[in-house]
């Protein structure tokens, strides 16, 4: 009987997930921070911050089917195995990054829900309105909430990606190849 050896590297489909998700978080980030920069009322400033709810709609449709191909595929083993301790932060990292990819982009949703406003870009409605009555201090409040989740994991995508680095230079081991 022939031994089945684990793989080293993810499936197709769940590195190409991955790199799907991640242009859309550096999109969604880049047009946030880039909509300031054009005056208000200006359709160039409406497009950019559109197309911030558009990347953080997507990055909200693809991360279900991502989990389950990630559970249904299954992890690759890191070679050389990390220490436990290691294990368990890269564990909990990973948990912490899901749970913002979840949250944050129906956070977003429901403070522009509760602000009253489509989702649009280009004059395309992508997300209809559907608070008849909206709630301004709620969404405001919902808003700061969402920019400072936004702004704490800034430092966790880097921690990630850190991590990646320390594994690829530090420990050579294939932790990071195995999502290439």
């Amino acid at each position: 009987m022939a031994s089945i050896e684990p793989t080293s590297h993810y499936a197709a489909s769940v590195r190409r997930m991955h790199w799907t998700i991640f242009a859309l978080m550096v999109l969604a980030y880049l047009f946030i921070n880039l909509f300031e920069l054009f005056p208000k009322g200006s359709a160039t400033r409406a497009n950019v911050l559109a197309a911030h709810y558009t990347a953080g709609l997507a990055v909200l449709l693809l991360i279900l089917p991502r989990l389950l191909l990630r559970l249904r595929n299954g992890r690759p083993p890191i070679a050389p195995p990390p220490s436990r301790w290691t294990e368990l932060l890269g564990n909990i990292t990973h948990v912490a990054l899901y749970l913002f990819l979840l949250i944050q982009p129906i956070l977003g949703i429901i403070t522009l829900q509760l602000k009253g406003k489509a989702v649009t870009l280009f004059g395309l409605t992508l997300l209809p309105s559907f608070v008849s009555v909206p709630d301004r201090v709620l969404s405001h409040r919902l808003e700061d909430i969402h920019g400072d989740i936004g702004t704490i994991f800034y430092y966790v995508i880097g921690l990630h990606i850190l991590a990646a680095l320390w594994h690829h230079f530090g420990r050579r081991d294939n932790a990071l190849k195995r999502m290439l």
